[in-house]
């Protein structure tokens, strides 16, 4: 028998030795991790739900999803938060995506919020982004949510990384971070007091290299906006910004037509392209491996500032 380094996997298929990074051996456990944590929900809460914006994160999950149960048989609805500045490729691809799988959708706005004055804006331009939370705890009260499944990931942020994956939140929605429970052996603590709720982010251990080479593995389809396309941009304190009706060139500013993709996808005023050219998820992966910038670092408007910071936004109800 040829002797083999450690760095080396059998290919069940041809019978011969290959790099552990072609493996699918991550994959196929993060893939496990996810669907044991969905079917954990769904097994200790009484009314779950799936937050789903049509975004590559949860349709990453909304895939181990369909795993777990089957089309059809996901036993907890979809919630999407809309701020009504959502990129219309984006909420299309969000309500094609739930019909083909036969998934309840709900969709709850943030302009709903305004209209009963529960969000008020300083002034029209200013992002709904960060007011997202107010409508969710809305919902959660509306529906009595007692879990919300995210697709936040541990990579994404600093704040993120150190929340756990159930994420135990008190009657006003806060998150405690002094307070988070231990989760040792995969052992998840699902009590709960009246009014309390949890948030669980099955994708957690995630980073967003193992979700651009997932979704290749699978053949997740994206949105359009996730590949390269043409678009209007301005260059602004780093970050490319799109020229749309709501973020329009300012004064001095010299608009380019570039090749672009978004790494993330959110709300319009606060999310940026950066410069690509990569046509498919494996160019994606190739791209991703040469990154030395988080996606929301290299893309996120609302993180460059210490008042939006991740954590503060968290214990105010964020997801």
């Amino acid at each position: 028998m040829n002797a083999r380094t450690p760095l080396e996997t059998l290919d069940p298929m041809t019978q011969t030795h290959r790099p552990d990074h072609l493996s699918n051996a991550h994959l196929d456990a993060l893939e496990e991790e996810t669907i044991f944590i969905l079917r954990e929900v769904a097994a200790a809460f009484e009314r779950p739900t799936l937050l789903f914006s049509g975004g590559k994160d949860s349709l990453v999950m909304l895939k181990c999803a369909e795993k777990a149960f089957g089309a059809g048989r996901i036993p907890y609805p979809l919630l999407m938060i809309d701020t009504g500045h959502n990129f219309k490729e984006v909420t299309d691809f969000r309500d094609s995506r739930a019909k083909e799988l036969g998934a309840e959708l709900i969709v709850r706005s943030v302009e709903d919020s305004m209209a009963r004055g529960t969000v008020r804006l300083a002034h029209p331009g200013e992002s709904r982004n960060v007011h997202q939370s107010v409508t969710l705890l809305e919902a959660i009260d509306e529906f009595r949510f007692d879990a919300l499944i995210g697709g936040a990931r541990r990579d994404e942020e600093k704040a993120r990384a150190k929340e756990r994956i159930f994420s135990h939140r008190d009657s006003f929605g806060q998150w405690q971070p002094k307070a988070q429970r231990p989760e040792l052996w995969t052992l998840f603590n699902t009590r709960l007091q009246p009014g309390e709720h949890f948030r669980v982010f099955p994708i957690s251990n995630w980073t967003e290299l193992d979700v651009w080479q997932y979704i290749d593995r699978e053949k997740i389809a994206l949105p359009s906006l996730y590949y390269t396309h043409k678009r209007d941009v301005v260059e602004r304190k780093g970050l490319l910004v799109p020229v749309t009706e709501l973020t329009p060139a300012k004064d001095g500013e010299t608009i380019e037509s570039r090749d672009v993709r978004f790494r993330t996808v959110g709300d319009i005023t606060c999310t940026c392209p950066v410069e690509s050219t990569a046509a498919t998820a494996a160019d994606i992966v190739i791209e991703t491996l040469a990154a030395d910038v988080s996606e929301r670092g290299a893309t996120r408007m609302d993180d460059k500032t210490s008042e939006a910071s991740m954590e503060k936004r968290k214990k105010d109800g964020y997801f």
